[in-house]
């Protein structure tokens, strides 16, 4: 079952990070790939984020990992207290493989965004119209749990 990353996030390299890719709010994707390019040693990971607050349910989000913690680029433009952050990883993939994955999707489907990226097809439905296989349901279900057990603690202590 898949669970929280148990890696902490640094706060402070996420936003030295956000800084050196020159990270844009509502963009995770594309932060979390440019600051895998600019992360010797990194894993682009694709997934949930969660927090206590709206939207009251898991965001689909990218950061990347290394050996040893979390490193989001996005994290200036979230608006929440990082001890509240929670990621729940669907898929990782290294520098390489994003790398050719992107060219490939722009090769396929130039007029589209090459990323998020969803693995091989055939992809499952979920939530509302999301992508992905079996992976992401499993993520996205614990995802959903977590974020309802935070805002169930969030309004017993309004």
């Amino acid at each position: 079952m898949t669970q929280p990353s148990s890696k902490p996030l640094n706060e402070a390299l996420s936003v030295a990070l956000a800084q050196n890719v020159k990270s844009k709010a509502k963009t995770p994707f594309d932060n979390a790939y440019r600051a895998a390019l600019a992360t010797e040693g990194s894993l682009y990971v694709q997934g949930f984020l969660v927090f206590a607050g709206q939207p009251y349910k898991p965001v689909e989000h990218a950061w990347i990992e290394s050996q040893d913690e979390v490193l989001d680029p996005s994290l200036p433009h979230l608006k929440q207290k990082p001890e509240g952050l929670h990621y729940f990883a669907a898929q990782s993939l290294s520098v390489k493989k994003l790398k050719a994955i992107v060219e490939e999707a722009k090769e396929d489907y130039p007029e589209d965004d090459p990323l998020p990226t969803y693995g091989s097809s055939p992809y499952e439905y979920y939530g509302n119209l999301m992508l992905g296989g079996k992976e992401y349901q499993a993520a996205f279900k614990v995802a959903e749990a977590k974020c309802k057990e935070l805002n169930q603690k969030q309004a017993e202590n309004n």
